[in-house]
């Protein structure tokens, strides 16, 4: 199972960044996923998750500037990141999770919001 995720990167407060994450060994659509991240000195929090269905959820803290979308026929997840903040800054992790609870972890990519 490999989860690869890209597209973080230097942003200046206020911009934009879109990150994927490519699946490849699980069956994909029957799989949630997720967008975690890790802040320098803090714990890994729950950014957005996408249900099999189209559910989402997200962190109070990106609510109307986030958007989790998944395309399954190119078994990718998407983090679309909107009004970006210097405290969105960390490395961002994509997840999948079956039904039966078990869970895939990807490498991070940086996401840097610095003026």
């Amino acid at each position: 199972v490999q989860l690869q995720a890209y597209g973080g990167g230097l942003v200046q407060p206020g911009g934009s960044l879109r990150l994927s994450c490519a699946a490849s060994g699980i069956i994909f659509s029957i799989h949630d996923m997720g967008w975690h991240r890790q802040a320098p000195g803090k714990q890994r929090e729950l950014v957005a998750t996408i249900t099999t269905g189209g559910s989402t959820n997200y962190a109070d803290s990106v609510k109307g500037r986030f958007t989790i979308s998944r395309h399954n026929a190119k078994n990718t997840v998407y983090l679309q990141m909107n009004s970006l903040k210097p405290e969105d800054t960390a490395v961002y992790y994509c997840a999948a999770k079956s039904s039966t609870g078990v869970e895939y972890w990807g490498q991070g990519t940086l996401v840097t919001v610095s003026s």
